[in-house]
Formats: C-alpha cells, sequence, structure tokens
C-alpha cells in the first residue's frame, strides 16, 4: 500500500521560503515517478513539480526558477524547495505518487497547506 505523508507547510511573508517534505512508504521512490500538485481556493489542482524515476525534473512556468523538487532515495523523502513565494502561490500542496513525472496522480497524500501573506 503507497502512502504519502507530508510536512513542511506554513505561513510565510511574500518573498520568503519553505519546504515540504513528503515521506513515502516503501520502495516508492524506485518505482514511481513523484510529484507536487496544489490547488487554491476555487481553482483547479496544479501540477507544480514533478520528478521521474530517473531523476530529471519539470515545472509548472509559474514556478520556475522559485521552486526545485528533489529527492532522497535512501530516506524514502520527497522535497519542494519553495523560494521568492508570492501570495498567488497559497494553497494546498500534495504529494503524489505515478507512472509519469507529467502526470503523477495515481497515490496522493493529504495535503499541507502554505499561505503566502503580510
Amino acid at each position: 500500500q503507497v502512502q504519502l505523508v507530508e510536512s513542511g507547510g506554513g505561513l510565510v511573508q511574500p518573498g520568503g521560503s519553505l519546504r515540504l517534505s513528503c515521506a513515502a512508504s516503501g520502495r516508492i521512490l524506485n518505482n514511481y515517478a513523484m510529484g507536487w500538485y496544489r490547488q487554491g481556493t476555487g481553482k483547479e489542482r496544479e501540477l507544480v513539480a514533478g520528478i521521474a524515476r530517473g531523476g530529471s525534473a519539470n515545472y509548472a512556468i509559474s514556478v520556475q526558477g522559485r521552486f526545485t523538487i528533489s529527492r532522497d532515495i535512501t530516506k524514502n523523502t520527497v522535497y519542494l524547495q519553495m523560494d521568492s513565494l508570492k501570495p498567488e502561490d497559497t494553497a494546498v500542496y500534495y504529494c503524489s505518487a505515478g507512472s509519469f513525472s507529467w502526470r503523477p496522480d495515481d497515490y496522493w497524500g493529504q495535503g499541507t497547506q502554505v499561505t503566502v501573506s503580510s
């Protein structure tokens, strides 16, 4: 059974940084692409960043140059480093796993709230 548990969300001022973590059960990172989605109030869920099993990453245009997805296979953990945060980054962020890094939507975590506000 695939289990994903996010942590690291919170309140941050515009221009600040946060790092989200996603702890995965089992050898998920060896077998699946991983990703981070987000859903703001009244908005559709969107893919923010994905990382393939081989390690290559892809990003939404809105976060390119500001967010970095990475993973530590030894710790079964995926990270999303978010820098230069903007109010429009406010959303619930979800960790996910799936077959493809551009749509890793087979398994989901419970989500963690990120609020960017002064």
